[in-house]
């Protein structure tokens, strides 16, 4: 049985820990947070009878602890990351795992070195649309995918007139595509098979907004190491309910969503579609958090690398900060592997 602390008492938190109470192999220990209140409020919510900390390291000193959440906000998860690794303790990490390059170099260059299991909150990697593309787009229902796009729209609404902001967070690093477009840039390489991102150029629109708004849309152009191309858009801004696109076009077929049109269907006329759950909902109660958690537990137990680890998602956060430098530089084009190559170190 595999103890877990929870670092944060958000939302989110929540989330990972009814997906721990519904593993056999897992038991909460530990909730920590930045106040013993807040901490113990979300153990009374989920009816939990552990340890609560207000001390991150101490949190860490608890002897039953094997494994790590981190669902702290995204300028705090590279320092608690380093911290939990150099200290031996598996990590789920939500995304996105650092807010700027330099703190990547760091936390990956610890988190190798400690050899602990991680996986990187990507939860639409266990969407069943998500997995459906990737399923079809290898049995070459596509045939050769030449583009991919990608779209994480999620900004005010009536409802939540509000648009996202930390004012501690530099924009250039923190804008839209790395907060939540970077889940759009890892379904992009998840469907292709994990395939690298190797070069970007981002744009934004010319939009005057507070100095403390995180940007709020950034599109990027990609290039793939295997050659096709993509467009990835991240936006906060745009009035309307949250929107996930993904599609992939080949050169034997089409797949936008769940609609498809491919020469594998010969006697197709139009589009085709198939039932299953989209990734239609910004709510983190829609988002497959028990898979996402099993699949960590499943890599401790038998010693397994994620095709979610940091390791992996190091391309997609790189990809992420050259779309929003790109954007911010006149839409520079960046090579990724000259950009910076802490994943091949």
């Amino acid at each position: 049985m595999l103890g877990v602390a929870i670092q944060g008492a958000g939302n989110v938190a929540t989330e990972h820990i009814k997906a721990y109470q519904n593993n056999p192999n897992t038991r909460i220990v530990a909730i920590g947070s930045r106040t013993l209140e807040s901490a113990q409020r979300k153990a009374q919510q989920l009816n939990l009878d552990c340890s609560i900390f207000d001390n991150y390291l101490k949190l860490l000193e608890h002897p039953e602890v094997d494994v790590i959440s981190i669902c702290t906000p995204p300028d705090r998860h590279a320092e608690e990351s380093i911290t939990a690794a150099k200290a031996g303790k598996h990590l789920l990490i939500e995304k996105p795992v650092a807010i700027n390059k330099e703190e990547l170099r760091v936390m990956y260059q610890a988190i190798s070195q400690a050899k602990v299991k991680t996986v990187v909150s990507f939860v639409l990697r266990w969407n069943p649309l998500i997995l459906s593309i990737k399923e079809v787009v290898a049995k070459g229902w596509v045939g050769q995918p030449l583009l991919v796009q990608a779209d994480y729209w999620h900004g005010p609404t009536n409802i939540n007139p509000k648009r996202f902001h930390k004012k501690n967070w530099n924009p250039t690093d923190i804008g839209a595509i790395v907060h939540g477009g970077c889940h759009a840039m890892d379904a992009a390489r998840y469907v292709l098979d994990n395939d690298e991102i190797v070069q970007v150029s981002g744009v934004t629109p010319t939009y005057s907004v507070p100095s403390h708004i995180v940007k709020p849309l950034t599109m990027a152009s990609v290039k793939f190491d295997n050659g096709t191309i993509g467009k990835i858009s991240g936006s906060t801004t745009f009035f309307m309910p949250y929107v996930f696109n993904i599609e992939v076009f080949g050169d034997e077929g089409v797949i936008r969503n769940n609609q498809f049109y491919s020469k594998q269907v010969p006697g197709q006329r139009d589009f085709g579609s198939f039932p299953t759950i989209l990734p239609d909902s910004g709510a983190v109660s829609h988002h497959p958090f028990q898979d996402t958690i099993d699949h960590l537990i499943d890599c401790i137990l038998t010693n397994t690398e994620s095709h979610d680890s940091l390791a992996v998602a190091v391309n997609t956060h790189l990809a992420c900060f050259a779309a929003e430098k790109s954007a911010m530089d006149g839409s520079t084009v960046i090579q990724i592997a000259e950009f910076e190559t802490i994943n091949r170190e």
